[in-house]
């Protein structure tokens, strides 16, 4: 067995003593008193740009399994890439997470949550490994590193640290010693002892049992910049010691798993269940394939931009939990559940292959949502998105509450017949815009029958109810000589500037008699 360093060395190389041991760490984070089969989650993104709808996926994914198993779903902030952090980053992704619905239990007692704040721990675990002799210091500079990829790829070698490459990975405690005293600052890197020719079976919750080559590369396990670990080694130790059960993570991160494995088989733990979900697609129109959701050319692969349109977040989070598991869409149909809270998610049914984001069916779940909302809460949330993101116009539209309730609260008192023309909350304003004067725009181009509105005109009362005024328009059609319906569509296209609209009774009655007199006798006195 290969001799690891002694503690005076490792304080040394480690520029301090570690604080704890590996019993103490265990102390410290015992397992959770949980019951049997619940999911410790976690979603682990690191603030290194916007929110991405991939990110929002698997963390519905994390929330829901330890939702419904009773157990925990932790937000982890793996901020240990500092060149990379965005400022704000951390804000926008708690601000998601809450604005999405998708509640988070950190408990002090397994923090903290940001992997900046886990140097200690990194370090102590490190620690072991260098007694141990299963990492050791290393000295490369970014130039030697560089020269030995070089020289790797110009073999036709694969690139890395590894065997032969591995210049410092059998440093004698003296050449360590010297290297330090020449202010050398050193990573750590794993000493590993895996062999390529040779396979590591490694389990996948929704795959199985994957074998991979035995991964052979003395990766980084702790930075020189910085002190602070790889994505690699916090992975190992924050989910070790904040008890994580189960990892869903997206499929690109599979080459990952003979390694992860092997270092949790290194400090003899027990790793979790891996859950590697399939990417966000969707249909590219200029080749008519299907291909990942795009950070560079799809503004909906950040989430931001269903917040700023105005979707529903409820229906994106639906139309999301109905991808993560398609019978989802059925149950609800049938009314056996009410919403993607209520329903079960088996991880064995999380779709393996690339899974399609389809805007259209995403349409039809606001749709849906929004036709099932009492008039308060639609109200409540167009008048939200109005003064969060929404122009002086529409904030105009939202600030006489009572008179927005009527004009949204047209054809939504029929549960038989349930209205489903509203989208999102900006399209929702746009498409009751013709309610307000500023922002009606007639309809230049449509031949209207002046004696059919001058005839309603002098028998208009704003006091009729709907069966008086119906008996009125057919007075009139017959009159005139036309058919009720032109009546009607002379009407409709006077008052709204269109020809498709709701019921049309109910919207003079939200408009007021002096409205509708004044748009009528505009289309006659132009």
């Amino acid at each position: 067995m290969r001799q690891g360093l002694d503690k005076d060395l490792i304080a040394r190389v480690l520029d301090a003593a570690p604080k704890y041991t590996i019993a103490e760490l265990e102390a410290m984070f015992p397992p959770r008193d949980l019951p049997d089969g619940a999911f410790v989650t976690r979603f682990a993104p690191s603030p290194t740009g916007f929110m991405h709808l991939g990110g929002l996926y698997g963390a519905l994914i994390d929330c829901k399994l330890a939702q419904q198993s009773d157990g925990v779903f932790m937000l982890r902030i793996e901020d240990t890439d500092t060149k990379r952090e965005v400022a704000d980053a951390v804000k926008v992704i708690v601000d998601s997470m809450n604005r999405f619905g998708l509640k988070y239990n950190n408990d002090e007692k397994y923090g903290p949550y940001y992997q900046s704040q886990r140097k200690d721990i990194y370090h102590s675990v490190v620690a072991d490994l260098l007694a141990r002799g299963l990492a050791y210091p290393c000295f490369l500079t970014a130039d030697d590193m560089e020269k030995i990829r070089s020289e790797q790829s110009a073999a036709g070698f694969a690139t890395g640290i590894y065997g032969e490459f591995a210049r410092d990975r059998d440093l004698t405690a003296d050449e360590i010693i010297a290297h330090l005293d020449n202010g050398e600052v050193p990573s750590i890197r794993l000493y590993s002892n895996g062999n390529p020719n040779q396979r590591i079976f490694c389990k996948d919750a929704v795959r199985g049992s994957i074998g991979f080559p035995e991964n052979n590369e003395d990766i980084v396990l702790i930075k020189s910049s910085d002190g602070l670990p790889t994505y690699h080694f916090a992975h190992l130790c924050d989910d070790h010691f904040m008890r994580t059960t189960h990892v869903i993570r997206g499929e690109e991160w599979l080459p990952s798993l003979p390694l992860h494995t092997q270092l949790f088989r290194m400090m003899e733990w027990t790793p979790p269940m891996y859950i590697h979900t399939s990417t966000i697609d969707k249909i590219d129109e200029e080749t008519g394939k299907q291909r990942k959701l795009s950070k560079r050319k799809d503004p909906e692969a950040n989430v931001a931009f269903f917040l700023q349109d105005g979707w529903p977040t409820m229906a994106v989070l639906e139309y999301l939990g109905n991808i993560a598991a398609s019978g989802y869409e059925e149950a609800k149909l049938k009314g056996a559940v009410k919403s993607i809270w209520e329903y079960q998610i088996k991880p064995k049914k999380i779709p393996m292959s690339g899974a399609l984001f389809d805007m259209k069916k995403l349409e039809w779940w606001a749709k849906e949502y929004i036709g099932a909302m009492s008039v308060a809460d639609l109200v409540a949330s167009v008048t939200n998105w109005a003064n969060e993101y929404g122009t002086d116009d529409n904030k105009m539209q939202v600030a006489d509450a009572k008179y927005l309730a009527g004009v949204l609260g047209i054809e939504r008192d029929n549960p038989k017949r349930v209205r489903k023309d509203f989208v999102t909350w900006k399209q929702t304003l746009e498409n009751v815009a013709f309610f307000w004067d500023k922002l009606f725009v007639p309809a230049t181009d449509y031949e209207y029958n002046r004696d059919v509105l001058k005839e309603f005109l002098e028998t208009y009362n704003p006091a009729d109810d709907k069966d008086t005024w119906w008996n009125k328009i057919v007075a009139i059609a017959e009159k005139t000589g036309v058919k009720n319906g032109d009546v009607a569509m002379n009407l409709r296209v006077a008052l709204a500037g269109r020809t498709n609209t709701p019921d049309l009774y109910s919207i003079m009655m939200v408009m007021g008699g002096d409205m509708v007199k004044e748009r009528i006798g505009r289309v006659l006195n132009g």
